[in-house]
């Protein structure tokens, strides 16, 4: 029995990964060929691809393969959502060294496969390599079913700004990882299952509200991003590609309960940074859904109206709380 990847060398390890990897209606020919072949009944197809690369967007000690996989895939189908469009294929690039278990890449196989099922999609091939370290490269491919795309720059003055999914979890998330806790035994909890522990499971494993995608282009969204670097820099593009004002309400963002119990448990280890509302407009990795409705659009109630959106002023395109200007304090590379 081979115990790692170089052991089992590059064939052995596509063979052993690919098989846990189902087809659906929409893949006409999945992995093993020189290419995979997706069916696009629209004409179009939505496409985006996005780099994990170990340290810089997971950490073993941190979090398990399968929860890497998990994550991998579900930042990409989120891209794919947001565009309004239901998410189809995932072609998955990885590279590693050597001495990575079998197990492990296994483990990754199966997180990848697991979100793929829960958002309707499927792994239709891609590629290995050894590396010095692990890094993932995930192209995700979708369908807009005959409806216009969902595109950043189609915010008008007087709609309403509404989002879909949690906010802050995932930040408060890390920010205990970083204290040092992991699980409920490092913060000396004595719960079994202490609610700030659901923080710690959204940052390793998003869950983006992938249906409300296409369903916020049903309901006449026009314009639309996931919350991926932080929600106020996110809204910050629409806003400058719609040349427009958004004014988010601070009551609005009422934090659900976990993330009040993670704030006053890091201000407990010492970690006095940001506070519950902090975490909602400036965190990032929640990959909920923000989108600007038409006013006289009936939401449903897991779409939460934030804000709204106006016409610019002397300060140009920009974000607003309460109506002053907030600079963006989210996640850029090479910052």
């Amino acid at each position: 029995m081979w115990s790692t990847i170089g052991q089992l060398g590059e064939f052995g390890l596509i063979e052993r990964v690919t098989a846990r990897f189902p087809g659906t209606d929409d893949v006409i020919l999945g992995p093993g060929d020189d290419a995979a072949i997706v069916s696009a009944p629209d004409g179009r197809v939505v496409a985006t691809t996005d780099v994990l690369v170990e340290t810089r967007h997971f950490r073993r000690e941190w979090s398990s393969a399968e929860d890497v996989g998990r994550k991998a895939a579900a930042q990409n189908i989120a891209d794919i959502a947001a565009m309004g469009a239901r998410p189809t294929a995932l072609l998955v690039g990885f590279a590693a060294p050597p001495d990575v278990p079998v197990s492990w890449a296994e483990e990754l196989a199966e997180g990848l496969r697991a979100e793929c099922a829960f958002a309707g999609a499927a792994v239709v091939g891609g590629d290995t390599v050894s590396a010095g370290e692990i890094t993932l490269a995930i192209t995700a491919l979708g369908d807009l079913e005959g409806r216009s795309a969902v595109r950043r720059d189609g915010a008008l003055p007087g709609d309403v700004v509404a989002v879909a999914g949690s906010l802050g979890l995932s930040s408060a998330g890390f920010a205990l990882l970083e204290a040092g806790v992991h699980g409920a035994a490092d913060a000396g909890s004595d719960e079994a299952d202490p609610g700030w522990l659901r923080c710690l499971g959204e940052h390793r494993r998003p869950r983006p509200p992938y249906a409300d995608g296409p369903g916020a282009a049903r309901l006449g969204a026009r314009a639309m991003l996931d919350v991926s670097d932080g929600l106020v820099q996110d809204l910050g593009h629409v806003a400058q590609a719609g040349t427009v004002v958004i004014d988010l309400d601070s009551a609005a963002f009422v934090p659900e309960p976990e993330l009040s119990e993670a704030v006053v448990l890091l201000h407990e280890l010492g970690r006095t940074g940001r506070g519950a509302l902090e975490h909602m407009l400036f965190g990032g990795e929640d990959h909920a859904l923000a989108a600007a409705f038409p006013p006289e659009a009936e939401l449903p109630p897991q779409w939460r109206v934030i804000g709204t959106v106006s016409a610019p002023g002397a300060d140009g395109p920009r974000v607003a709380v309460d109506g002053a200007s907030v600079s963006a304090r989210g996640w850029e590379h090479f910052r």
